[in-house]
């Protein structure tokens, strides 16, 4: 799957988070350390997922 895919679909999803919490009340604050946790993993797990694997020597 591409990782642009992965990418879209992480903001669509940081988006969501963001406005639930937003709809809570939550602080800002506490919304972007939170969507700023959310978009670092999905980008550690997108690449993971997307890269090509080493070729065997």
């Amino acid at each position: 799957m591409s990782f642009a895919i992965y990418l879209v679909g992480l903001l669509l999803v940081i988006g969501g988070i963001a406005w639930g919490l937003v709809t809570l009340g939550l602080a800002t604050l506490y919304v972007v350390i939170i969507c700023l946790i959310a978009l670092g993993l999905g980008i550690m797990t997108a690449v993971s997922r997307t890269r090509s694997k080493d070729p065997p020597q």
